[in-house]
């Protein structure tokens, strides 16, 4: 279980720091710019007093669910644009169901 559990954060750090370093070189400075909106994010609401994720235009409650640490092969650009294609039919009170091999990418 250790072990799962640093792998995950390690492998989540790497794609944190990859996702800094490529915001940086595209010279993002506005929360406004699409490449610092099209990334998970997370933000406290003090008015509802609960954390909420936003990515693009979608704006979601977290419901606190914890399955674990679970085990990560990798994080790509193919795996980014999964989260925003199921964050946006979530967005819209619409499902999503990701299906294919694992690990292809």
């Amino acid at each position: 279980v250790q072990r799962r559990i640093v792998t995950a954060l390690v492998t989540q750090d790497v794609h944190n720091r990859d996702i800094v370093q490529k915001l940086r070189d595209s010279e993002v400075d506005s929360i406004h710019d699409f490449k610092w909106q099209q990334q998970l994010r997370y933000y406290w609401d003090d008015q509802q007093e609960e954390t909420v994720i936003k990515q693009v235009n979608s704006v979601i409650e977290y419901g606190n669910e914890y399955i674990g640490p679970t085990t990560r092969l990798v994080i790509t650009p193919l795996t980014d644009r999964c989260w925003m294609t199921i964050t946006g039919a979530l967005h819209i009170k619409l499902g999503a169901a990701p299906a294919g091999p694992a690990g292809t990418g």
